[in-house]
C-alpha cells in the first residue's frame, strides 16, 4: 500500500516538473519571437531613416548646385556688362586726357619774340613775353622746350647760323634764370633755311628775324 503511494507522489511530481519545463519552453519561444520580431523590424526602420537622411543630403547638395549655378550666371552677367562698358570708359578717358594734354601744351605755347637787325640780344618786349610764360613751364616740370633761332635772308648761311644759335641761347637762357630748369631746354639754329615769311623786304625780314618755341610733353605719355 505504502509502495503505490510512493509511485503516485512521484509521478504527480514528474507531472509537475513537465508542465514547469513545457510552460518555460513556451514563454522563451515567445520571447524568441518577439526577439525576431523586433530584430525584423530595426532594418526596416534603419532604412527608412536611412532614406530620409539620403533624401535630405540629395536636397542640400541640390541646393548647392543651383546657388553656385545663380553665382556663376551673376558673374557672367557682371562680366559682359563690364566688357560692355570698359571700351565705352576707355575711349572716354582717352579724349579725357588728350583734351587735357591739349590744354596744357596750349597754355605752354610762348609767341615768337622778335630781334633787330644783326643782334641777339633780348628787347624789352621780348622779355616780357619770356616773364609772362615762364610760371607755366615752372608748374608742368614734365614738359621740355626747345628754342629755335632764326634770322632773315641776309648774309651767309654760316653766319646766320651762328646768329640764331645766339638767339636761341640768349632765349633759353633768360627762361632758366626765371626757374626753368636748364635741363628741359634745349636750343637749335635753322639760320635763315626757314624763313616764316618769304617775301624780300623789310617787313618779311622782321618777321624772320624771331626765336620759335616748341614744347614736348612728358615721354610716358
Amino acid at each position: 500500500m505504502k509502495g503505490r503511494r510512493l509511485w503516485a507522489g512521484l509521478f504527480v511530481l514528474v507531472l509537475c516538473l513537465l508542465v514547469v519545463f513545457l510552460t518555460g519552453c513556451s514563454k522563451k519561444g515567445e520571447m524568441k519571437n518577439r526577439l525576431l520580431v523586433i530584430d525584423a523590424e530595426k532594418p526596416a526602420a534603419g532604412a527608412a531613416a536611412g532614406t530620409a537622411e539620403e533624401q535630405a543630403a540629395r536636397e542640400r547638395a541640390l541646393q548647392r548646385q543651383r546657388a553656385l549655378q545663380e553665382q556663376t550666371l551673376r558673374e557672367q552677367t557682371a562680366g559682359k556688362a563690364a566688357g560692355r562698358e570698359t571700351p565705352e570708359a576707355a575711349d572716354r578717358a582717352k579724349k579725357e586726357g588728350s583734351a587735357q594734354e591739349a590744354a596744357i601744351l596750349k597754355e605752354l605755347q610762348i609767341p615768337d619774340i622778335l630781334f633787330e637787325y644783326d643782334k641777339y640780344s633780348l628787347t624789352p618786349e621780348a622779355q616780357e613775353i619770356l616773364r609772362s610764360h615762364a610760371p607755366v613751364f615752372v608748374k608742368y616740370k614734365e614738359y621740355r622746350l626747345v628754342v629755335e633761332g632764326h634770322c632773315d635772308e641776309r648774309g651767309t648761311v654760316e653766319y646766320n647760323l651762328a646768329l640764331g644759335e645766339e638767339r636761341a641761347a640768349q632765349a633759353a637762357k633768360y627762361l632758366v634764370n626765371l626757374g626753368i630748369e636748364k635741363e628741359r631746354i634745349k636750343t637749335i639754329s635753322y639760320g635763315k633755311e626757314k624763313p616764316l615769311e618769304p617775301g624780300h623786304d623789310e617787313t618779311a625780314w622782321v618777321k624772320n628775324r624771331r626765336a620759335h618755341f616748341v614744347v614736348f610733353p612728358p615721354v610716358n605719355k
